[in-house]
């Protein structure tokens, strides 16, 4: 699947999961019950008051003795409608003392029409399968493409009149931030709006297509993926030290500008390890669950932060992989997601099984631009090999060098006229906090310990010249601590 397409699925998955206007369970029902039923009502068998549960069909039109909460396609023998209406009074849900909202009444007529239309639940959002899905009618004529029209169709509902099209020059800088993050240079521009005057379609095509062929449009679109990794160059907790991180960070552009197939991305960063002979960009790849918080404060419990290590992990892994809020379930059976306490457990148990060295290994040693300088450009490849060669002789050279610059220095100075410095004699001294002074026989003034914040103020002896500049040294003293100074 082609990176560019990653920015719109999840806007491809919300049209196709509402096809109509019909009431839907996700979107409408599921938060409101979620919100001030499923604390007595929901997923968690422990805390179930009276038999009802209302996180599934199966559950909630269940028998419970002669009534059900509720009917599919009849609201009014519906025992959740008049529970949840007024008339209710004493018996009114959710009740009085859970501290929670009552339902408004555009909310109950809500879900009156969810009823009436069947009652119809939903899996969570994650796992259901993205369907195909019809464009709406544009009646405004102007959709290029069958994204368009889906914006036309939300646009007329708001009763909001397009914006009208750019022209070409602020179109080539919109696509160019937009698929690179960096501006169009003077050449793509005249190029692209040269083409655009002749070929609008044709022109758009192949602008984006050098936009895309871009090292720059992986350092772009990698970004948003490194925020999910929680990536970082340092350990995030405490004195936040330096990590090596940037493999993982070159692997992932590396990645979206090779176009890597989705399901490889995937594999690759869950388990790179595990494939058979993993290459070394593989393993690299497994530094996914390396973005842990590192903890290198003194007194800490290696145990405890190993284990909050693995808890991250797998509320990470929820979030970014399955589209699930896992990190609920930690405390509790969830009441929104369809995982319970127990199911938590057992995915840490998976994680807990990893091998991590005093949080900070196992480790690939890596050398610089050794991962991506196959299917390169071979002339790319020799300026590299020339790069590191001229490195490795400058280290060698270092000490002649450094020695014939310092002679130069020596050389430069003795033909200079040096300034003529004055040493001034102290005739007056004082520390506003109390430390002791003491003149020395060189006329330097030795302080003793004062205040945390000492001021001194010192009279010198008249000048006999022109004071062009004003040098105060800071001298060691075998009688500082460490011998000074300060």
């Amino acid at each position: 699947m082609p990176p560019f397409l990653f920015r719109f699925l999840p806007l491809l998955a919300v049209f196709a999961a509402t096809p109509s206007k019909a009431v839907e369970f996700n979107q409408d029902i599921r938060p409101l019950l979620s919100d001030r039923c499923y604390q007595c009502h929901g997923p968690d068998e422990e805390t179930v008051e009276a038999g009802l549960r209302l996180d599934s069909f199966e559950h909630a039109t269940a028998d419970l003795g002669g009534y059900a909460a509720i009917v599919p396609g009849n609201p009014d023998d519906s025992e959740l409608m008049f529970r949840i209406s007024e008339h209710a009074e004493d018996d009114i849900m959710p009740p009085l003392k859970s501290k929670k909202r009552l339902l408004t009444a555009s909310e109950i007529e809500l879900v009156r029409r969810w009823i009436e239309e069947g009652a119809k639940y939903q899996g969570h959002w994650s796992f259901e399968p993205i369907a195909a899905a019809e464009p709406p009618d544009d009646g405004e004529g102007w959709a290029v493409n069958p994204i368009d029209h889906f914006i036309a169709e939300k646009l007329a509902e708001q009763r909001i009149d397009p914006a009208p099209q750019a022209d070409p020059h602020t179109l080539a800088k919109r696509i160019a931030i937009d698929l690179t993050g960096l501006l169009p240079s003077p050449n793509q521009i005249r190029e692209f709006v040269a083409r655009f005057s002749e070929d609008k379609k044709q022109a758009l095509g192949r602008y984006v297509d050098q936009l895309l062929a871009s090292p720059h449009h992986g350092e772009r679109w990698g970004r948003h993926w490194l925020d999910q990794a929680r990536y970082a160059d340092s350990n995030g907790y405490t004195i936040d030290g330096d990590r090596v991180m940037w493999p993982y960070r070159d692997w992932v552009i590396r990645a979206i500008n090779d176009d890597q197939p989705f399901d490889r991305f995937r594999i690759e960063q869950l388990a790179g390890d595990l494939l058979k002979s993993p290459t070394k960009a593989q393993l690299i790849a497994t530094g996914f669950h390396r973005n842990t918080l590192i903890n290198q404060e003194g007194g800490t419990d290696k145990e405890q932060f190993r284990n909050e290590g693995v808890v991250d992990r797998v509320n990470t892994t929820g979030a970014v992989w399955l589209g699930l809020t896992l990190g609920c379930a930690q405390c509790h059976t969830h009441k929104f997601d369809p995982i319970t306490h127990r199911e938590y457990f057992e995915m840490f148990a998976f994680f807990n099984h990893g091998v991590d060295v005093n949080n900070t290994g196992p480790t690939v040693e890596v050398g610089q631009g050794e991962l991506f300088l196959k299917n390169v450009d071979p002339a790319l490849t020799q300026r590299v090999k020339n790069a590191k060669s001229e490195v490795t002789q400058l280290v060698k050279t270092r000490a002649a060098r450094q020695s014939a610059w310092e002679n130069a220095l020596k050389l430069e100075k003795r033909n200079q006229r040096m300034a003529e410095w004055t040493r001034l004699q102290p005739t007056h001294f004082t520390a506003t906090g109390g430390a002791p002074l003491t003149i020395l026989p060189d006329t330097s003034i030795l302080a003793g310990k004062g205040a945390a914040n000492e001021i001194y103020d010192i009279t010198l002896e008249p000048a006999t010249t022109t004071v062009a500049a004003v040098r105060l040294k800071v001298l060691t003293e075998p009688r500082l601590p460490k011998n000074g100074p300060g």
